[in-house]
């Protein structure tokens, strides 16, 4: 099924036909609507397949296809059931150029960036093969559910191919229930990081996308009918709301009970002929609001015959009144910066655990004083996004549509469309999120008005209950600080976001930014989006400040927030960035030397001068009255 199919299906209900094509794939491409979706996944029992796993590297694709496009010779399947040595050995005319059983280990999940000196700034198709023995006495449904695999991905079980995957920050699933085997049985995956000019995103970028197996792999298994979907929720009329879809046979006409114990719910109701439920319920007078000063979670469960789906889960409204963004009906300040998904240390791999996602959340929460993080440039991992709960985070989530977007491409639109869905439905439950943002510095053309009008529709039929966003582009007048936005795109967003550095890359005075005008809409709130200035930690010019030194990074922090507070209807704010991350088109020996930096700490979490003024300013603002925010 192509993606755009799957999607229009997921969205409007039915599918536009389409002409039979000659290149259709030879794998079924996973999508959110040809599903498993496996809402809470991380929740349900199952067998993790993290740690070791062997790898092969495959630069010219040959275990895809031939020398002419053909389908490969057997001695360069990859992901094929047989033990290659005694093969060979059984008969001297057979020819495997690979043996995987037998190849270099790296422990996933991981990029392969970091694994050898060679494979640095490699970019394209990896292999990766394990065994691990099938459940004992098994009964009910197995799915092998990948957290993310950066960027395209192939899956085969025991030398079967299961499908394939586009999109390289969220989730996907096969079912296996039927090619599970006695004993051990073998999985092979093939990730491709190599980006076109029709991929999401594109292959222009100023930091690094971690090609492998970024996040776990897990054999989960449920009931032969199971909640495949839910979404718990608070509604702006202070209404508790469920939306749930069991997949399986006897899905229609189930009885299905949605319960939070510590509130004494117990709602009860019945699927329709599709398998659905929907209900809503007056709050219980004793639940208490998810904030950033109170982040409290329940736990809730949904019960319908032998399974029983579980998640924890805040309960909060957002929404936009005027230039005002209300948490719970009240006014908030969003007190945050951006972060890319990248753990403290020398050398990164894109492995967020639970502790190193605390480690970076919590030097915005406890250290700068914040309540809102940017989770930028893509989907982050859950483990992040369920962290930010716990904490007490709001965040913005945002799909990977950046610049050089192939805005005419149809395939590129339903690519990107389908990791919005992906994004939005498998973290709706989670009540630090706020915005879903659907772009980041897109110039304006009339293919981009309409791709993105298309991905902003999307979010509002997924999600009614959060806010749509994008960071825009202003224009500029050429001799003076005076800023304009225009894009045709702010009159469908509910919250406008600008990155704006000037002062950085431009050569204005640092002392002339406060001064600098702004034309915005007036009814409309605004985030600053970005703005930033690099600094290597531990370099100081005593002589005054000058780019690259900590003293100009503090100075350009002070006098971009002097400029931000003279815009009545700014409303929050994340600049660029908290650490320091990986950035090969960042090269200056002196300072750079392959990270960009500017982010607030080092990549091992030294905290520079500008920490320390941010987190003054934010202080004063957590500190002041509502109205003064």
């Amino acid at each position: 099924m192509r993606i755009g199919i799957a999607i229009a299906t997921m969205l409007f209900g039915t599918a536009p036909v389409l002409a039979q094509t000659t290149d259709a794939p030879a794998l079924p491409l996973a999508t959110a609507a040809s599903g498993p979706r496996l809402v809470a996944a991380d929740l349900r029992d199952g067998m993790d397949l993290s740690g070791p796993w062997h790898y092969s590297i495959d630069p010219f694709r040959a275990g895809i296809a031939g020398f002419h496009g053909e389908t490969p010779d057997r001695g360069q399947l990859r992901y094929q059931d047989v033990d290659v040595r005694r093969e060979m050995a059984r008969d001297t005319r057979t020819l495997y150029e690979f043996d995987l059983a037998r190849s270099p280990v790296t422990t996933l999940p991981s990029s392969w960036l970091t694994e050898a000196p060679e494979l640095r700034h490699y970019q394209g198709l990896m292999w990766y093969q394990r065994t691990f023995p099938a459940p004992t006495q098994r009964k009910g449904r197995y799915f092998l559910r990948f957290g993310a695999a950066n960027y395209a991905t192939r899956v085969y079980l025991n030398g079967r191919p299961l499908g394939r995957h586009e999109g390289g920050f969220t989730p996907f699933a096969f079912e296996v229930t039927q090619w599970l085997r006695d004993g051990e049985n073998q999985i092979t995956i093939g990730v491709d990081s190599q980006a076109t000019e029709a991929t999401v995103p594109p292959p222009v970028t100023d930091w690094e996308n971690y090609g492998g197996v970024t996040r776990p792999v897990r054999l989960i298994a449920t009931p032969d009918t199971y909640v495949d979907d839910a979404w718990v929720r608070l509604t702006r009329d202070g209404r508790l709301a469920v939306d749930a879809h069991l997949d399986g046979a006897g899905t229609a006409g189930r009885a299905v009970h949605l319960r939070i114990a510590a509130l004494g719910l117990d709602l009860a109701g019945k699927t329709d002929a599709t398998g659905n439920w929907r209900a809503t319920v007056a709050a219980p007078r004793g639940l208490m609001r998810w904030s950033p000063e109170h982040p409290k979670l329940y736990d809730v469960t949904i019960d319908a015959g032998e399974d029983q789906w579980r998640d924890r889960i805040g309960f909060r409204t957002i929404e936009v009144r005027g230039a005002d963004i209300l948490l719970n009906g009240r006014p908030v300040f969003l007190r945050g910066i951006s972060l890319h998904e990248e753990e403290l240390g020398t050398d990164p791999t894109r492995a967020i655990t639970p502790a190193a996602a605390r480690a970076l959340l919590g030097e915005i929460k406890d250290g700068l004083h914040g309540n809102f993080v940017r989770l930028a440039h893509y989907p982050h991992s859950e483990v992040m996004t369920r962290t930010a709960d716990e904490l007490g985070l709001i965040v913005w989530s945002e799909v990977p549509v950046y610049w050089r977007v192939a805005w005419s491409n149809p395939d590129t639109l339903a690519t990107a469309r389908n990791m919005l869905a992906e994004n939005i439905l498998r973290d709706r439950n989670r009540a630090a999120i706020a915005i879903w943002s659907v772009a980041n510095e897109t110039p304006v053309t009339e293919a981009r008005n309409t791709f993105l009008h298309t991905l902003v529709s999307d979010v509002r039929k997924l999600d009614d209950s959060r806010l749509v966003s994008a960071a825009l582009l202003v224009e500029r007048s050429p001799d003076k600080l005076d800023m304009t936005l225009a894009d045709p795109l702010a009159d469908a967003l509910d919250v406008l976001a600008i990155n704006t550095y000037n002062g950085w890359y431009t050569a204005d005075r640092l002392s002339d930014l406060p001064g600098s005008v702004w034309h915005v809409p007036a009814n409309k709130p605004l985030v600053f989006s970005e703005f930033g200035a690099d600094a290597k930690a531990g370099f100081h010019d005593l002589a005054g400040p000058q780019k690259f030194s900590e003293e100009f990074q503090a100075d350009y922090y002070r006098q971009t927030l002097r400029m931000a507070d003279r815009l009545p209807t700014l409303r929050g704010m994340s600049p660029w960035i908290l650490k320091d991350f990986r950035s090969p088109r960042r090269q200056n020996p002196d300072f750079q030397q392959g990270w960009n930096r500017k982010g607030l700490i080092s990549e091992t979490g030294q905290r520079k001068i500008a920490f320390g003024v941010l987190a003054d300013y934010y202080r004063a603002k957590e500190a002041a009255p509502a109205g003064e925010r």
